[in-house]
């Protein structure tokens, strides 16, 4: 049986820093400014005022202490708050693949291997940069890869999807070494205006190397035991920007074209499926719960995944089985499963059992279950 492991992980973080405390002095001021270009319509009933976010408030509703950003100065500009990214000409390397690269190198280098030897590249996000040519076979380009590439989309659980296709590919013979990138620009789909969300989100980029073991020289391996898919429609958390906004004569700064969810819906009908979901998958391949040594959650809440954990493994499980680093990065879509695998392995043991889990808008869940060889 061909055995798939993971050799190799990378991450890019972005140069800039927003505290908690900076975000809500730019969205107060904000707030500020547009409840006084609306007091008439305001107090006429026509128009909602903004009410003021608070640093209490962003740390008890997510655990998130800050963010990192691309750009900075536009999310923290009253009058903008939005990111500003320069244009570039088609024939510059794009801001997605940009960061792309710089978290392949670290993956591939970690995995002993070179850009040649990789032969199919999986750019896996919850937004790309543009439709058409894939992001993928860009980044295949600018690294010197072979073989082929393509993008996928399945919001916070793009990662995990994209491991399960690397994985089916390596063991069919469609590939020999697959490199997944997750290049998350979330700052550019994010309400920075909108009270209930402005703080959830934060840029980054990670990468995977997968091979077989056939051809595997890392020091450190993590065979693939396992990986598990499901989707559930929900508008609960939608975006509905897309190429077919012109034609609708719709306005493309609409509410409806950025992130948006219904927050308490989401928790309430998410955190239940999620911990079945595990649960199910670790018995099909006859495993405890409690034997696994480290669960790589999605980080979109704390609450959230304390409470996944608390189902699968009973008690108050600390950040050893399932550590957070939510505070820091902030929602990195899909992302945050792969950081905290990249940050939070190196203390486990040959024959130690992982599992890293996400799950987002769709509803989309995936795990995958993977053993340190």
């Amino acid at each position: 049986m061909t055995r798939i492991v993971i050799t190799g992980t990378g991450i890019y973080n972005p140069p800039h820093v927003v505290t908690n405390a900076e975000l809500v002095e730019a969205y107060n001021a904000y707030a500020a400014k547009f409840n006084a270009a609306n007091a008439q319509r305001i107090a006429a009933g026509e128009v909602e005022a903004k009410i003021d976010s608070s640093v209490e408030f962003i740390e008890k509703a997510s655990g998130i202490r800050q963010r990192y950003v691309i750009d900075k100065v536009g999310v923290l500009d009253p009058d903008r708050m939005r990111p500003h990214f320069d244009p570039r000409p088609d024939e510059q390397l794009s801001l997605m693949a940009e960061i792309a690269v710089a978290a392949a190198k670290q993956a591939l280098a970690a995995a002993g291997k070179q850009a040649g030897d990789v032969d199919m590249v999986l750019c896996a996000a919850a937004n790309m940069q543009r439709a058409y040519p894939a992001m993928a076979v860009e980044i295949q380009q600018a690294l010197g890869a072979k073989g082929y590439g393509f993008d996928m989309n399945v919001a916070c659980s793009s990662a995990t999807f994209a491991i399960e296709q690397a994985v089916n590919a390596l063991r069919c013979g469609t590939a020999r070494c697959v490199l997944m990138v997750n290049p998350e620009i979330t700052s550019a789909h994010l309400e920075w205006r909108d009270r209930d969300c402005h703080f959830i989100f934060g840029d980054v980029c990670t990468a995977m190397v997968l091979e077989t073991d056939a051809t595997a020289t890392a020091a450190e391996q993590w065979e693939v035991l396992g990986t598990k898919l499901v989707t559930q429609f929900s508008n609960n958390i939608r975006n509905n920007a897309g190429f077919m906004n012109r034609c609708e004569d719709t306005d493309p700064d609409a509410r409806d074209k950025t992130f948006r969810q219904e927050g308490r819906k989401v928790f309430k009908e998410v955190v239940p499926m999620a911990a079945a979901h595990i649960e199910a998958h670790l018995a099909a391949l006859g495993i405890e719960p409690t034997r696994v040594g480290r669960y790589w959650l999605h980080q979109a809440n704390l609450g959230m995944n304390q409470l996944v954990i608390k189902r699968l493994v009973g008690g108050e499980a600390g950040s050893e089985v399932a550590p957070l680093i939510l505070d820091e990065y902030a929602n990195t879509a899909s992302a945050g499963s792969i950081i905290a695998f990249h940050h939070h392995r190196a203390n486990l043991k040959s024959g130690d059992l992982g599992v890293i889990c996400s799950f987002g808008a769709g509803y989309s869940i995936g795990s995958v279950i993977v053993r340190k060889r």
